[in-house]
């Protein structure tokens, strides 16, 4: 995999062209790569991308690497999306953007707000959305915080924080490269999904959409938030490994 990234070129070359020689600056950056993914830096970090909905997002330790189960997120908006148009749809903590610029290139005419407190990750967004040619505003934010009290949107979706503070996978594999404030809120690992949920509705016009995903263990307890927050039509979607995924609700006419 690195040596395709590295020479551009597919398996199929790589296998048929196995006595081709490197330059020497190719060899030194390939043992590098080597070195680096012994030691267990994500792939991604090494050739610094990593695909998302058919497009190549780039990726720095400043975000969260995108996964395919995130994936089942934009599904869920684009099935509330189906015959509606001029959306306006706001993404939570959008680290690399990759939601929310998957969304702005799928849904014509949206109008696109993806927030993120860090103004590093934001940066990694803006660059993939001028790349992308996606038409999205990006903005500092902690949450909700640099929102106007009156500013709705049709959907509000957030692949937040969810791991909690002592699951033991926060120094394993990938993880323990991720930006740490990417995966977990800390405590229980339900605060930052607590937050969302809670003040969704102050921003999500009647009928409008919030889509969350969370752990694999986290689904009921997120169910029993939604509903306790007044949203009707709450239900929990599974991704392709069978697991409780992504939880979305609708705001209702009393919410």
């Amino acid at each position: 995999m690195l040596l395709g990234e590295l020479l551009a070129r597919s398996p199929a070359w790589l296998a048929a062209h196995d006595d081709a020689a490197l330059t020497a600056e190719q060899a030194l950056t390939f043992d590098a790569w080597v070195s680096r993914r012994a030691a267990g830096e994500p792939v991604a970090y090494i050739v610094g991308s990593r695909e998302f909905y058919g497009h190549d997002f780039r990726v720095t330790p400043d975000v969260l690497i995108p996964r395919p189960e995130t994936e089942l997120l934009v599904e869920q908006v684009l099935t509330y999306a189906a015959g509606r148009s001029g959306l306006r749809v706001l993404d939570l903590g959008t680290g690399s953007g990759c939601i929310a610029i998957t969304l702005a290139l799928e849904l014509a005419g949206a109008h696109v707000v993806a927030v993120d407190r860090s103004s590093a990750a934001l940066a990694i967004a803006r660059d993939n959305a001028r790349r992308l040619e996606a038409a999205v505003e990006c903005r500092v934010s902690d949450w909700y915080g640099a929102l106007a009290p009156g500013e709705r949107y049709d959907v509000i979706v957030a692949n937040p924080p969810y791991i909690a503070g002592t699951d033991r996978h926060l120094g394993e594999g990938d993880l323990r490269f991720e930006p740490r404030g990417a995966l977990t809120p800390e405590g229980d690992g339900l605060d930052a999904l607590r937050i969302i949920i809670a003040g969704a509705p102050r921003h999500l016009v009647v009928g409008g959409l919030l889509a969350v995903e969370h752990g694999y263990d986290q689904a009921a307890a997120c169910r029993s938030l939604f509903v306790a927050a007044g949203y009707v039509d709450v239900a929990t979607q599974r991704d392709l490994a069978g697991i409780e995924r992504v939880t979305s609700g609708r705001t209702s006419p009393g919410g």
